[in-house]
């Protein structure tokens, strides 16, 4: 069986969980999240405790109950923590400003771009070259973040552009004479 799976999930106080043989819902403070279960994957719950197992010995069975495990744990993680995360502008002129569900970003191009965040995830901008996305579903977040992110790349020669709050830029060398 999958190490992953082996270790049990264990549910904080406030998330309540309800699943069937095809669907699992976790609901908690930050949100409500469902996720299609598959075939070869069985969850089963101990008190405080969710336990993911293969209904088979089979190779992706296993594979698949350590993939269901880590996805059920992000959901449990999300609905009671939530997830994050943290974008930064940098360049003359680049500013973000986020109001309601929309983020307006002007990075440099000679109209405004104006994104709209969908349902279950949050926008803040603490300074004018910061942005925090926030949501309960990590893969939602992540997602949106990337999308943010693709409207300006950073490029490798003056480092301007959109990057994630830990992303190392690879600088290069100007072209010599």
């Amino acid at each position: 069986m999958s190490r992953v799976a082996n270790s049990p999930i264990p549910l904080p106080k406030g998330v309540e969980t309800k699943f069937t043989d095809t669907e699992i819902s976790v609901k908690g403070s930050k949100g409500t999240l469902q996720l299609a279960l598959h075939r070869l994957v069985s969850v089963s719950q101990d008190g405080e405790v969710l336990q993911i197992a293969a209904t088979s010995g089979s190779r992706q069975a296993n594979a698949m109950a350590g993939t269901f495990r880590s996805l059920i744990n992000n959901m449990v993680v999300g609905v009671s923590e939530g997830f994050e995360k943290k974008l930064e502008l940098q360049g003359v002129g680049y500013r973000a400003k986020a109001q309601g569900k929309t983020l307006n970003l002007t990075v440099g191009y000679s109209h405004p771009i104006d994104y709209a965040l969908p349902e279950g995830v949050t926008a803040d901008t603490p300074t004018q070259t910061e942005i925090v996305i926030t949501g309960a579903d990590k893969q939602l977040v992540g997602q949106v973040a990337a999308e943010i992110r693709k409207f300006r790349p950073p490029e490798p020669y003056k480092g301007k552009g959109i990057r994630y709050a830990n992303e190392r830029v690879f600088r290069k060398e100007a072209k010599k004479k």
